[in-house]
C-alpha cells in the first residue's frame, strides 16, 4: 500500500505527488508496490529486496538522483511467538520528496500519519529523517521497559510453579532482547557514520538532536544488555530449582523403593520350599507380615527422622564454651 503525505498547518493530510514536498508512505508492500516504485520512483529492484529483507542491518548509501538510509526498527505483534523483535525501514530522501519503505505497519509509522511526532516539517527533510530516528530510538526504550515488565510478572509466576509456558516466554522474551541489541548496535554504527560522513545535510541544530539521539541509542543499548544478563541469570537459576525439585523426587522415590523392598525380601525368604523357622507356629503368616512391618516401618522412620533433623550451622555447646574460656583466657 502507498500512500502520499503532505503538510498542511503543521499536520501532516493525504495529499498527492504534485503537492510539493511530500512523503511517500509505502508499507504492507506488495508486488504491485513494487512494480510502482521502480517505474514511478525509479528505485532499483535490488534496493528495494534489500529493504525489504527482514535481516537487512543499517546502512547509508548515496545514488545518483537521491540518498539510501536503512533503520532498524522495533515492532510488537502480540499473535506472534515472539511478540518484539525487528525490522528494517527504508528511508529514500529526493530533493524534493522523502520515501519510506516497510515491510510491514509498525508503531513508527503510526505515530507519523497521526501526527504524535513534534518538529515534523516536510520543508527540511534532513530534520524530518532525524525525527523519525530520533522516534524509534524512543520506541526502542519503551519496549525495553515493557520487556522487563513482562519478565518480572513471569518470574512471580515461576515462584509460586515453575511450569514450561513460564519458561517458553522468559525464552522468547531474551530472544527479543538479542535482536534488540543486534539492530541497536547496527542503528549505533549508522547514527555514527551520519556524524562523521554529513552524508545527509544537517544544520546545527539537527546535527545536535542527531548527537541526542546516539546518546539515547547507546543507552538503550545498555538497558537491553542489562536485561539480556539479568534474563539469563533467571532462567538459569529457575533450572537450577528445576534440577534440585528433581532430585527431591528421586530421592524419594529411593526411598520408597527400599522401604518396600524389605517386604518383598522377606516374604521371599519364606516362600521358599526349605525349613524355615516358625513353620509349624499357630501363627507362621502372621509373623513374616508383623516383621516385614516392623522392618519397613523402622527404616521409613529413619529416613523421616533423618531429613527433619536440624543441621548445624555453627559450633556446637562444647564448642562455643571451649571458645568462651580461651576468650577469657586472652583477655585475663
Amino acid at each position: 500500500m502507498i500512500r502520499i503525505w503532505k503538510q498542511e498547518n503543521r499536520k501532516l493530510v493525504e495529499g498527492t505527488r504534485d503537492d510539493g514536498r511530500v512523503w511517500v508512505d509505502a508499507r504492507n508492500v506488495t508486488r504491485e508496490d513494487i512494480r510502482t516504485l521502480e517505474s514511478d520512483y525509479g528505485i532499483d529492484t535490488e534496493i528495494i529486496m534489500d529493504i525489504l529483507d527482514q535481516d537487512e542491518l543499517s546502512r547509508i548509501d548515496r545514488e545518483d538522483d537521491y540518498t539510501l538510509i536503512i533503520v532498524r526498527l522495533p515492532i510488537f505483534i502480540p499473535a506472534n511467538e515472539v511478540s518484539y523483535f525487528c525490522i528494517p525501514l527504508g528511508i529514500i530522501i529526493f530533493p524534493d520528496m522523502i520515501l519510506t519503505i516497510c515491510w510491514a505497519d509498525c508503531e513508527l509509522l503510526h505515530d507519523l500519519t497521526d501526527n504524535r511526532v513534534r518538529g515534523l516539517s516536510l520543508e527540511d527533510l534532513p530534520a524530518f529523517v532525524v525525527r523519525v530516528l530520533a522516534r524509534a530510538d524512543i520506541i526502542f526504550l519503551r519496549y525495553l521497559k515493557e520487556i522487563n515488565r513482562r519478565s518480572n510478572s513471569i518470574e512471580l509466576e515461576l515462584r509460586k510453579s515453575v511450569r514450561n509456558n513460564e519458561l517458553i516466554q522468559l525464552l522468547n522474551l531474551e530472544k527479543s532482547l538479542t535482536f534488540f541489541t543486534t539492530s541497536l548496535k547496527s542503528n549505533q554504527l549508522l547514527f555514527e557514520k551520519l556524524m562523521k560522513t554529513r552524508l545527509i545535510q544537517l544544520d546545527e541544530e539537527d546535527s545536535e538532536w542527531l548527537e541526542d539521539v546516539a546518546i539515547d541509542n547507546r543507552q538503550a543499548i545498555e538497558m537491553a544488555d542489562i536485561y539480556s544478563n539479568i534474563l539469563s541469570s533467571m532462567m538459569d537459576a529457575f533450572a537450577s530449582v528445576i534440577s534440585n525439585n528433581l532430585s527431591i523426587v528421586m530421592k524419594r522415590l529411593t526411598v520408597i523403593n527400599l522401604v518396600l523392598m524389605i517386604p518383598t525380601m522377606i516374604t521371599s525368604f519364606f516362600g521358599m520350599n526349605v525349613h524355615l523357622p516358625f513353620a509349624n507356629l499357630p501363627m507362621r503368616f502372621s509373623i513374616p507380615v508383623i516383621l516385614g512391618i516392623c522392618l519397613a516401618s523402622s527404616l521409613l522412620a529413619m529416613f523421616l527422622l533423618r531429613d527433619k533433623k536440624p543441621r548445624k550451622t555453627g559450633p556446637d555447646a562444647a564448642e562455643r564454651k571451649r571458645l568462651r574460656k580461651r576468650n577469657r583466657a586472652v583477655q585475663a
